[in-house]
């Protein structure tokens, strides 16, 4: 894929900088550079490109503002949040941000974000949502399809995968009524699961269990026959 980019910042030699990185990744095909938002907007209203290197913090129009209004354009573009602040980070990914890269900026850390742009912008086989998660102050991207249940930790909750779990501030709750559609459904107050990978119902003496993923885990009373239900009709 052979993009064209555009990139804001109002430091000239961070703008320079990260040109000349882009630059040097074969998947760049022409990059255009601004030194303020409000110019990138100028330029967007007539131009179209394929992503948007952003720094945030920016006299004026700050960076988040300039994605909140590209984020009502028909076809928005890609945006990768380029700052050295780290605690805009939700922030960013509440507005669909493919990717958050801190200065100074390394060639092999853009090279992923420029990776995430290309996936963000090839269809996928059943479009499947990326989750963006921290852990050590690194965002990491993971498929949603890759999560075998989700467990309740207060107002936050955890994701599991067969190898790994990640803490998202998003309340359980929430992700039941988002990830519903999805074949995600609730079996505890503090559990929900992903019926794809539910591989056993279990049920001893009244109390119900499913395996997900090589663990069991307990289904309250309340939903075992609403998932006896929902597994029986689940396609093979």
């Amino acid at each position: 894929m052979s993009l064209n980019v555009l990139v804001i910042d109002d430091e000239r030699p961070a703008l320079d900088e990260l040109v000349f990185l882009l630059e040097r990744d074969p998947r760049i095909a022409a990059i255009t550079g601004c030194d303020s938002a409000t110019d990138a907007l100028r330029l967007l209203q007539d131009a179209s490109v394929d992503a948007v290197f952003l720094d945030i913090q920016m006299p004026g129009l700050t960076g988040l503002d300039l994605a909140q209004v590209l984020s009502r354009f028909k076809a928005p573009p890609p945006i990768v949040f380029v700052t050295a602040h780290d605690e805009h980070a939700v922030e960013a990914f509440d507005l669909h941000a493919v990717d958050y890269v801190l200065k100074p900026v390394r060639e092999e850390r853009l090279a992923e974000a420029v990776r995430r742009i290309v996936a963000s912008t090839s269809p996928t086989p059943s479009g499947d949502t990326q989750i963006p998660v921290e852990r050590g102050g690194v965002t990491r991207f993971i498929a949603r399809s890759d999560v075998t249940h989700v467990e309740a930790q207060g107002d936050y909750a955890r994701l599991h995968t067969l190898h790994d779990s990640h803490l998202v501030r998003t309340p359980l709750s929430t992700l039941a009524e988002e990830w519903a559609g999805a074949g995600f459904v609730r079996i505890h107050r503090s559990l929900l699961v992903a019926l794809a990978h539910v591989s056993e119902l279990r049920v001893d003496s009244g109390r119900a269990s499913v395996v997900v993923g090589g663990r069991e885990l307990p289904v309250s009373r309340r939903h075992t026959r609403e998932l006896r239900e929902l597994l029986t009709r689940r396609p093979s």
